[in-house]
């Protein structure tokens, strides 16, 4: 007979979204462990399964409701006892999806993650309540435990919870509220903390880095959170070999960071740059804050001074009243900048935004036609730049295995953020998980590149 005690300590996570939902689960999962629960890698193997859901756009919201429902049919066959839908999603749709999923067990909102541990201990002493919802005001503490989910050479690092931002297309303050930065000690005594348990490789995430500090600064002009002073401060993190900056919108990209981040060694010149479109108009319907002349002064900026930088953008097409003409300017510019990395989206309408108000919304095959437009430009593009590759030699951090088969090692150089980049295959030479290696690069695909390991003489 089963060990009913153990067995309700054994929890499985699904995170969904973005790397910064995927903090909350792993700070959810230290906070499990450090009460006495142990979290485990198949939801088969648990009593309690926590989806941790994204509540961002159409197509994340329909993944997350499936995600519940499939656990909750596990529920149903006796395979685990309990499911617990966390994350945005539940915030969001607090109320809806209480009447709307009676299958699932509990409810913990973006504000009461950290609690989750009290919460599980309450449920299982019989406490009735199903519901656990507050203000998203939550922002993680030096103390805060936290287990990393990734290959132990990397991690992601969350400088900020909210945004102060309020673009027409998205929902992200109603669901994380205002921007609330955490201090540079905090951020760099936790990069310290990850780098002794192996990691190599920081990226650090937000909903917008250049406004990082913003907060901190208005409250207490004396202050010195800021950007750089956040870069000045992680570059001195002794045994720290990558620094990843994701999510820097162009407005915030000053002469002074591009000079920052040229001279570290550490920084990589990867510029991960959210555009949205180019277009006067459709900004400014965006709620966007800047000029099409605004934009190329910072890829200017960008390409003068780090003519080597990878920058990686992405797009929305089908914005409410975007026209052909607008649509066709857009295209031209993804062709004329020959960006590294391009990522598109089809605008989908959210609830209680500007945008899902505006009229003149986009049909759906008017979308499709122009996000695939726009990826068939930049799959030309991104052919072109890694032919370019071939015969130079790169570093690169292996990651293991590749996807597609275990004869082939899969690894990224500077150039490449996981997850949504390509990768570097690796058909000769050994070298293990973690390690940053020289490799020469052989042979390129449309979005992958193939090579050797450099031995060293």
């Amino acid at each position: 007979m089963k060990n009913e005690a153990v067995e309700s300590k054994k929890v499985h996570f699904i995170s969904l979204g973005c790397p910064k939902n995927l903090v909350d689960s792993e700070i959810m999962a230290g906070t499990l462990m450090k009460d006495g629960y142990q979290v485990v890698g198949e939801a088969d193997q648990a009593d309690t399964v926590i989806v941790n859901t994204c509540g961002f756009i159409e197509d994340s919201k329909k993944e997350s409701i499936q995600r519940i429902l499939d656990m909750s049919d596990l529920k149903s066959e006796g395979i685990i006892k309990k499911v617990v839908v966390a994350g945005c999603l539940t915030q969001r749709y607090k109320d809806d999806l209480v009447e709307g999923l009676p299958e699932a067990d509990l409810f913990v909102g973006s504000g009461e993650f950290q609690n989750i541990a009290k919460i599980l201990k309450k449920s299982e002493e019989g406490e009735k309540q199903k519901t656990f919802f507050n203000l998203p005001t939550y922002l993680q503490e030096e103390a805060t435990p936290r287990v990393n989910s990734q290959p132990t050479h990397r991690a992601y690092l969350k400088i900020s919870e909210g945004c102060m931002k309020r673009c027409a297309f998205c929902a992200i303050p109603l669901i994380r509220g205002n921007l609330q930065s955490r201090s540079i000690d905090a951020i760099v005594a936790e990069a310290k903390h990850l780098v002794a348990g192996g990691v190599k490789e920081l990226i650090i995430i937000s909903h917008d880095f250049t406004d990082y500090g913003w907060d901190l600064r208005r409250k207490d002009p004396t202050r010195i959170d800021s950007p750089i002073e956040l870069l000045k401060a992680l570059d001195k993190v002794e045994g720290l070999r990558w620094i990843r900056l994701m999510y820097l919108y162009p407005d915030g990209i000053t002469q002074e960071m591009v000079q920052v981040i040229k001279n570290s060694d550490k920084i990589v010149k990867y510029f991960d740059m959210p555009l949205q479109h180019i277009n006067d108009d459709v900004l400014k319907s965006m709620n966007r804050k800047m000029t099409r002349d605004e934009i190329e002064t910072a890829l200017m900026n960008i390409r003068e001074h780090l003519p080597e930088a990878v920058i990686r953008t992405q797009f929305i097409v089908g914005f409410p009243g975007e026209t052909q003409e607008q649509f066709e300017e857009l295209l031209q510019f993804v062709s004329d900048q020959q960006f590294d990395r391009v990522g598109c989206f089809k605008y989908s309408p959210e609830e209680n935004t500007a945008g899902g108000r505006m009229e003149n919304q986009v049909d759906d095959e008017t979308k499709q036609y122009r996000h695939d437009a726009i990826m068939e430009i930049q799959q030309n593009i991104s052919r072109e730049k890694h032919r370019d590759f071939v015969g130079k030699v790169i570093e690169v951090v292996v990651e293991g295995f590749s996807e597609e088969t275990d004869l082939l090692l899969q690894g990224r150089f500077w150039g490449q953020a996981p997850e949504i980049d390509g990768v570097v295959l690796i058909n000769d030479g050994h070298a293990e998980v973690g390690d940053m290696v020289k490799v020469h690069v052989t042979d390129s695909l449309d979005y992958d590149l193939l090579g050797a390991v450099v031995t060293e003489n």
